[in-house]
């Protein structure tokens, strides 16, 4: 699904800028508690990002496979949830926002399990 493949790009593009963005800009400006949720942030959006491109292209092959359409928009969610709540954490450091972070974890799990079943059941 070229959605899938536009999405994983977009995020990619977004975890380099980011990682940029914390290397030149916030470096210094964060304690190093906080550089260091930034950085994971970052990591797990570029890993998620390259899932996306993985269940872009997979869908292309197994069109109409409901599982791998779920296990994309999971990891979409996962990213959002995820990683975007490790950044504003970071420079807000407003703590109670960690607790949304386990929801994109659990995102980011299903997608995964999502995937293994789909390549098992019609790869």
């Amino acid at each position: 699904m070229k959605l899938f493949i536009i999405f994983g790009a977009l995020h990619a593009f977004l975890a380099v800028s980011f990682g940029a963005f914390g290397a030149h800009i916030l470096e210094g400006k964060l304690p190093d508690k906080y550089m260091g949720t930034w950085e994971k942030a970052v990591t797990y959006q570029m890993l998620h990002a390259t899932g996306l491109l993985i269940v872009g292209l997979l869908a292309g092959k197994l069109n109409g496979v409901p599982l791998i359409n779920w296990s994309g928009w999971m990891m979409f969610i996962g990213i959002l949830l995820f990683s975007g709540s490790l950044y504003v954490l970071s420079v807000t450091q407003i703590k109670v926002l960690g607790a949304i972070t386990p929801f994109g974890g659990v995102s980011f799990l299903a997608a995964w399990v999502l995937l293994i079943i789909a390549a098992y059941k019609y790869l």
